[in-house]
Formats: C-alpha cells, structure tokens, sequence
C-alpha cells in the first residue's frame, strides 16, 4: 500500500470517471457504460497532460523516440487484422508512402503512470482483477482511416493531435461479442456460433451516429458497437483498452480451482475412445458431473469471486 500510494502522487492526472467526464460524472457516465452507449467531450485537459510526454508531443518525436516494433497495415483491409511488425522507420515509410495506418503496441510498457491510470480507471468501473488493460497510440495518415470492425474490448480514445471521423452503431449482429471482427473477413468459429444473423457484408450506415474528434477530444467506445474512421489530417491518438472477463470467465476460472482440490478431478481423462473401456470413462465422468451438480447448488456469487477477485 506505501509503494501504492507513492506511486500515485507522482501522476499526472487523476484518472477518476469524475475527472473524466466532468461534465456527466461517474454516476451519469455509468448510465451510459451500462447500456452501451458512446460518449465523447470536447477540449478534454488530459490532452495537454499527454502532449507533454515525447510519444506524443509529435510525430516526429513518436518516430524518433519508439523503442520497439510498430504495426503498420498492409495493401488491402485497413485494419489489424491485415498488418505487420516493422521498425518505427519501416513503418514510418509505408504511412508517408502508401497511407498506412500504424498502431503501437502497450506504451504503459515505457510509460509507467499509463499503467497506473489503467489500474485506476479498471477500478472506477468495478473491472474484474483479472481484466487485461493496455494501452495503444495510432497515427492514421490524412484521407485514411480504419476498416469497418467491432472489439471485444472496452475502449477510451483521447485525440491528441489531427481530425478523425468515426461512424458508430448498435451491434446487431452479435451480443456481448468475445472476439473481435472486421467485415469482409471470416468470422471465427466460435463468434459465428452465437451471433443472431449473418455477418453483413458492409457497415451498417443506416444505424450508426457520425463523431468527429479533434484535438483535445475523448471518445468512450462501448464493447461490441461497429465502428469505422477517416482521418481528414494526419491523425493521432492513445487508446485505453480493457479486455474483461466476462462471468462465464470468472465461473471456469473459479470452478477449475476448486475442482482441482479433488484428486477425482486431477485424474488423467483416458480410455475415453476405447471400445472396450469407453462406456466406463463415459461413467465415471457422468458421477463427477452428478456430484458437482449437488455441490454446486450451495455455491453463491461469493465463493467464486474469492478465486477471482478478493485475494488479488
């Protein structure tokens, strides 16, 4: 706790949703967050506070300054889903050259308040401990953009410096999507599985909402929503990205420490397409399942988030 609190007095900002959003508050952004809408202020001072830092202070300065690889998107689908590792200069290239769009990888790496205003902000929105939280920068050269797509992820966008349209709507396809999806690609197996409808074949205009961010400006993105943007200048941004667990998660990652105390549990699954032995194993897990059954009728919410959550 000593070396916690330290820490956070030497931050910049106080990443409260208060601070935030001041204009709405924790409670009245909650509104939105729990029904998945978007949010986005103006003239947001956190903006000056970032453009301090050499990642952002510039382009020139990002470039010159990144000590790792960047991704930058191929030929073809703007997106991550078509991109590749380069070294800064190699990617720097392929921006001025063929309009491609970079993004960089966990700046919370090299930048340690980012880490602590990710751990704050998992906080205020009551996140699981088991959330994995990071941060992105993109720089979208002027007159591209990226493709139409929807995340699994919880995203807060801060335009440091450019002009970026996005076109955002409601998901209609997939709820409470665990993967991430770019139109015009195959989906994956699993995401097909639950969706509602097929995966169309463009992005949904009809539904969507146009924001335009400038300088200064804060987009909360919801989980799930589509979304697409095009720079009108040369266009960068820092991304906060929280990938949470949902209670399906938190149920596995709380059954399998518990079914693991029990040396039945921990036996080797074997035998299980033998023609002689197979209707055994198929027995023997059949009484496992029963006698998890009746254990788990006295199972409340607080014996599974003590695995997850309160010894963190």
């Amino acid at each position: 706790n000593c070396l916690r609190q330290s820490s956070r007095r030497r931050l910049m900002i106080d990443f409260s949703l208060n601070n935030l959003f001041p204009e709405l508050g924790r409670n009245e952004f909650l509104e939105f967050f729990l029904k998945d809408e978007p949010v986005v202020l103006h003239d947001h001072p956190f903006v000056q506070e970032f453009k301090k830092l050499k990642y952002l202070s510039s382009v020139d300065s990002l470039i010159k300054s990144w000590p790792a690889e960047v991704n930058a998107y191929l030929k073809g689908t703007a997106d991550e889903i078509n991109s590749a590792p380069l070294s800064a200069q190699e990617a720097y290239e392929l921006f001025q050259n063929e309009k491609s769009g970079l993004f960089f990888d966990d700046p919370n790496r090299f930048v340690p308040q980012f880490n602590e205003y990710l751990d704050q902000l998992r906080n205020e929105l009551g996140l699981s401990a088991l959330t994995y939280a990071r941060s992105l920068i993109y720089l979208i050269p002027s007159g591209a953009g990226t493709a139409a797509h929807f995340d699994q992820n919880i995203n807060f966008i801060f335009q440091i410096s450019g002009t970026k349209k996005w076109w955002i709507a409601p998901n209609k396809t997939v709820t409470n999507p665990l993967e991430r999806y770019t139109i015009g690609h195959e989906p994956e197996a699993e995401l097909a599985s639950y969706s509602h409808e097929h995966f169309p074949s463009e992005f949904p205009e009809e539904d969507a909402i146009e924001i335009e961010l400038k300088p200064g400006s804060l987009l909360f993105l919801p989980r799930g929503a589509w979304h697409k943007t095009h720079a009108s200048s040369e266009a960068l941004s820092l991304n906060f990205t929280f990938s949470a667990p949902t209670w399906s998660d938190l149920m596995m990652a709380a059954m399998r420490s518990r079914l693991i105390q029990a040396p039945q549990w921990r036996e080797t699954a074997k035998l299980l397409n033998d023609p002689l032995f197979g209707h055994h194993a198929e027995a023997q897990f059949d009484q496992l399942i029963q006698e998890l059954a009746k254990d788990s009728q006295n199972w409340k919410a607080c014996d599974i988030l003590s695995a997850t959550e309160y010894n963190q």
